[in-house]
């Protein structure tokens, strides 16, 4: 699901036909999916800043993980870097449970 649109007509489909907003196949499991990988990424760029790849750090493929949320399993591919420095602050190393604090955080942002 990484680099594609949102798909709101999807969204609004599943909502019309009576599909849950929540859980795994609910309208809202892929939008947190593609925002919080959206995040990684955009932390990942502003981690490899221009002295850094100078040094000779670079990306170094990605990691995925499924991440329990409060609107459903989300599976995120976290970037990784040559020197393992990247450490990220979305979806921290290690986490399995997304804070509900956090997802209704980034619903809102969006």
């Amino acid at each position: 699901m990484a680099n594609e649109e949102i798909d709101y007509k999807l969204a609004a489909e599943q909502l019309r036909t009576g599909k849950p907003l929540f859980g795994k196949d609910g309208a809202l499991a892929p939008m947190l999916e593609r925002i919080l990988n959206a995040a990684l990424e955009g932390e990942m760029d502003a981690h490899l800043s221009g002295e850094s790849r100078e040094s000779g750090n670079r990306r170094n493929g990605k990691m995925s993980k499924t991440v329990q949320t409060q609107y459903g399993e989300v599976t995120v591919e976290t970037p990784r870097d040559r020197d393992g420095s990247f450490d990220p602050q979305t979806v921290r190393k290690r986490e399995t449970i997304l804070a509900e604090g956090m997802a209704d955080q980034i619903i809102g942002m969006y």
